[in-house]
């Protein structure tokens, strides 16, 4: 079995109805949840918003290759009514993105693992730092508890529960 750390966030209809959806398909379809952050409110990143994300980690162990758990990712998101816009950011009704999948580097062009702006982004080193701060990251060999402290952005991050 092997550990996927992921982040999940969206700000748009329902907030924690779509965050508890995304659990329940992650679990059917990518492997059983291990542990979850707390839910954290936070700013858009990227781009201005009215709403703000809810945003939390899981962490889920799986069978399925690298791969196979993006596909399902894409299907999940689908399925809950993602719709892929042009441009980078925008809002949205659930994002998943991989974060770590164990300590594997993968530098595909459909797929960087770990997440390449993972250590740039405080709404995803907080919620992770809760639950895995002692985890390191296997590019830049610093913890989650060190990435976080070291991070210079300054977005609100604000624990819900």
């Amino acid at each position: 079995m092997s550990k996927v750390h992921l982040l999940l966030g969206g700000n748009t209809g329902d907030r924690l109805m779509y965050l508890e959806k995304a659990r329940k398909q992650i679990s059917l379809h990518i492997g059983k949840i291990q542990t979850t952050s707390s839910v954290y409110e936070t700013e858009p990143w990227g781009f201005s918003a009215e709403i703000p994300f809810l945003n939390q980690v899981a962490i889920s162990e799986t069978i399925l290759e690298p791969q196979q758990v993006m596909q399902k990712i894409l299907g999940i998101e689908k399925d809950l009514g993602r719709i892929r816009k042009q441009g980078r950011y925008s809002s949205r009704r659930i994002d998943i993105d991989i974060l770590f999948y164990d300590d594997m580097i993968i530098n595909e062009k459909d797929l960087v693992i770990p997440h390449p702006m993972l250590h740039k982004r405080r709404f995803a080193l907080e919620p992770l730092a809760e639950i895995e701060p002692e985890l390191v990251h296997p590019v830049l060999k610093k913890t989650i508890s060190d990435l976080y402290k070291e991070c210079s952005d300054n977005s609100e991050v604000r624990k819900m529960h």
